[in-house]
């Protein structure tokens, strides 16, 4: 029974993310807004980890399971990715560097605040 609270639990947060996000029309995704409610929810409640980590310790164990349509996506439209792998690929790259660069940037402005004493 412990594993459908945690379920419920997990699914309720999900969808207050997708709930908020429609309703604001933020330009975040659900679950992404329903996870950070739930990083909130843990943070100040320590006891409800203790409740999840069972179910999400079984869930981690079979993400692999969750790569098999992408796989199969990729299998399936080969030649569409062979046609447009050059362009995905720098996509990919451009958008990873960007990300890193942003991150870098972000990191030195926190450490330079914080060695300002803000």
């Amino acid at each position: 029974m412990a594993i459908l609270h945690a379920l419920a639990l997990l699914l309720a947060f999900q969808l207050i993310g997708e709930g908020a996000t429609y309703a604001l029309a933020l330009p975040v995704p659900g679950p992404v807004l329903g996870m950070t409610l739930l990083l909130v929810a843990v943070a100040l409640r320590r006891d409800l980890l203790a409740r999840l980590k069972p179910t999400t310790g079984t869930l981690l164990t079979h993400l692999s399971l969750l790569f098999v349509p992408a796989g199969v996506g990729v299998m399936v439209h080969g030649a569409r990715l062979a046609a447009e792998g050059v362009a995905i690929a720098v996509a990919i790259l451009v958008s990873t560097v960007l990300a890193l660069a942003a991150t870098a940037l972000t990191v030195r402005a926190l450490l330079r605040d914080d060695e300002d004493g803000r």
